[in-house]
């Protein structure tokens, strides 16, 4: 008797971001959606994270949850084999265009607080006076002199405002630098400038390219701004309940929270045997 013919998988490729979709609270990942992932790759798909944080940032909690895949970090400027500790591609941003972008914000908004990710697989973040350094950042290092910020090659600039929220400082650095730079919100006090152009998409377009992969052939998770690209890239664009508003409008879905195995929902239904 000839065996049963395989069963297609729903998608071949399953993108997470990491903080707020993929990690709990604490940075672990559920025993769910553990197994729901270890359940999706051994029927054949692969699964890639997608992660603002640079590789330096990244590098730990991949190594505590043992993932051995790629992972595209920095928003989509460094894809990275975990497995191998080895940086495969990078893209900084232009130093005198970041200057630039920065010299138009201020002049319409007033001064910002600033830090930048340094490019490579050990480039420090640094920030200067005034600038909240976030909970993830927790090897930043701090200058004082603000010249001091360009003087390395960087992934991109974190700024910071004394008076204006997250969405408010993202939307006036687009309006005021949008032409030399991109611009996004990755989290609470993560408001980020990249080259122009850059997204986990484009990241994850390339990762996925080195795996025989495709847009087509992708589910992918995420909860804030800098996730849409990557779910309107994405065949299917899966938002968490906690997710930013603007991610909502543009997902397929909405699962449960990343604390309520969130994901492991959406891939038990899709990657259970029929009955």
């Amino acid at each position: 008797m000839s065996d049963s013919p395989s069963v297609p998988l729903p998608y071949r490729l399953i993108a997470t971001d990491l903080d707020g979709t993929l990690l709990r609270g604490d940075h672990t990942v559920s025993r769910r959606t553990r197994a729901a992932l270890a359940a999706a790759t051994t029927a054949g798909a692969a699964h890639i994270v997608v992660t603002g944080r640079t590789v330096p940032v990244a590098r730990g909690i991949l190594d505590d949850l043992d993932y051995q895949g790629l992972a595209v970090c920095g928003q989509g400027a460094q894809v990275y084999h975990a497995g191998e500790h080895r940086l495969l591609t990078s893209v900084t941003l232009d130093r005198q265009l970041g200057a630039l972008a920065l010299e138009k914000i201020e002049s319409e908004i007033g001064p910002l607080f600033l830090a930048v990710a340094r490019d490579g697989l050990d480039g420090k973040v640094l920030f200067g006076p005034g600038y909240r350094v976030h909970p993830a950042e927790r090897a930043a290092r701090s200058l004082e002199d603000r010249a001091d910020l360009w003087s390395a090659p960087v992934s991109k600039v974190y700024i910071q405002h004394a008076r204006l929220g997250d969405d408010e400082l993202a939307e006036a650095a687009r309006t005021a630098a949008g032409g030399l730079v991109g611009v996004t919100v990755a989290g609470e006090g993560l408001v980020e400038l990249l080259p122009l152009g850059l997204t986990k998409a484009t990241g994850l377009s390339l990762a996925a390219r080195r795996l025989g992969l495709t847009a087509e052939d992708t589910i992918a998770f995420g909860d804030m701004p800098n996730d849409i690209a990557m779910l309107r890239w994405a065949a299917h664009g899966v938002a968490m309940a906690g997710a930013h508003d603007e991610l909502k409008a543009v997902a397929d879905e909405v699962t449960a929270s990343n604390e309520e195995d969130g994901i492991a929902l959406v891939l038990e239904r899709l990657f259970s045997p029929a009955p």
